[in-house]
């Protein structure tokens, strides 16, 4: 990535850094995405048990592998080989009271809002309430004016790119797999069903968002 983009991404993250304190959200800036692995990882207790839920920010860096592999921590993986959907679905549920939630968020503003679409609404429930501290890795390419733009960029890039990823994995049958584009659809296979906003946190610092200067995720 070319020195200029990284310089005012650098310079805009300290603007972001300010307006999620003023939400009561804690948030660090990292240049690159193994500065922000290693962020992540310094941030996870000891003991602690971590949820993983969907994100491809996350395990693009591999870092389900390095939290695993963290002493004294344990993984609640629902990816795991061998697990059946129901066990899945069960380890999810319980997954809602883990000491730390580690995911991504689809779009943040230049005020300092989250904002997240969620399938099967597990990720954003965490982040709503439960685990005790959730770590969110987010990309600068994320960051945009404001609420309007966020929805716009989460139903023009991280949807579809999302529905595509996971398309073969699930047997996903909606429109955007076919031509990359939202139609608002009511596909029985759709992943986009719950909207969150987050404007700030009850618990001070329980949110911490790693800003990452480089491209992550959709």
């Amino acid at each position: 990535m070319e020195t200029p983009v990284l310089q005012q991404r650098e310079k805009l993250s300290a603007h972001l850094i300010k307006q999620f304190g003023h939400r009561r959200i804690a948030a660090s800036y990292c240049a690159t995405a193994q500065e922000a692995k290693a962020e992540v990882l310094r941030l996870i207790p000891n003991p602690a048990s971590v949820s993983r839920c969907g994100s491809e920010s996350v395990g693009r860096l591999g870092l389900w592998e390095a939290i695993g592999g963290l002493p004294g921590v344990t993984l609640m993986d629902p990816y795991a080989p061998g697990m059946t959907p129901a066990e899945a679905f069960e380890l999810r549920r319980q997954a809602l009271l883990a000491d730390v939630l580690v995911t991504s968020s689809n779009a943040l503003t230049l005020d300092g809002r989250l904002v997240n679409l969620d399938g099967m609404s597990n990720r954003v429930a965490g982040m709503l309430f439960g685990p005790r501290k959730v770590l969110l890795l987010v990309g600068m390419n994320k960051v945009v004016a404001d609420l309007d733009a966020a929805f716009a960029r989460v139903r023009t890039i991280a949807a579809p790119a999302n529905n595509i990823r996971l398309a073969g994995a699930l047997g996903l049958k909606n429109p955007c797999v076919e031509d990359g584009r939202c139609h608002n659809c009511r596909s029985e296979t759709k992943i986009c069903n719950s909207w969150v906003v987050i404007e700030g946190s009850t618990i001070k610092d329980r949110i911490h968002v790693v800003l990452v200067g480089e491209d992550l995720g959709y």
